[in-house]
């Protein structure tokens, strides 16, 4: 097993929306798929800084995608125009989070033995 661990602190949890109008409970988080789903719509979390009105509604809409993947961005869009047509900051905050976890949970192997058992040879 790798000496490397993840503090189960340092985990951030998914944010839980609930419609209190219907009692839908939706809960928002990233995974690989979701995030390869974003970046082949040409996402890019930086354009969602430099760009808010339409960067975070986008990454709104990609935070349903691992958990509830039916869900349109016309859903997404009308649930924002409740808070006024503005996402809180504290959940845009959660979703940056739970966007970084995602991307570096899939894109670097912590696992040494998972990289020792794949079946590839590397060399450097």
């Amino acid at each position: 097993m790798s000496e490397k661990t993840i503090d189960i602190q340092d985990i951030v949890k998914p944010a839980r929306l609930t419609d209190d109008k219907t009692g839908q409970v939706y809960v928002l988080d990233f995974s690989r798929e979701s995030i390869v789903f974003a970046e082949r719509n040409k996402f890019k979390l930086e354009d969602a800084i430099e760009y808010p009105v339409t960067g975070m509604r986008d990454l709104f809409y990609y935070a349903f995608r691992k958990n509830h993947r039916n869900i349109s961005r016309e859903k997404t869009d009308k649930l924002i125009e409740k808070w006024g047509g503005g996402i809180p900051e504290e959940l845009v905050k959660r979703l940056i989070q739970l966007y970084q976890q995602a991307l570096a949970s899939n894109s670097i192997v912590v696992d040494e033995d998972a990289a020792k058992n794949s079946g590839l040879t590397l060399e450097l």
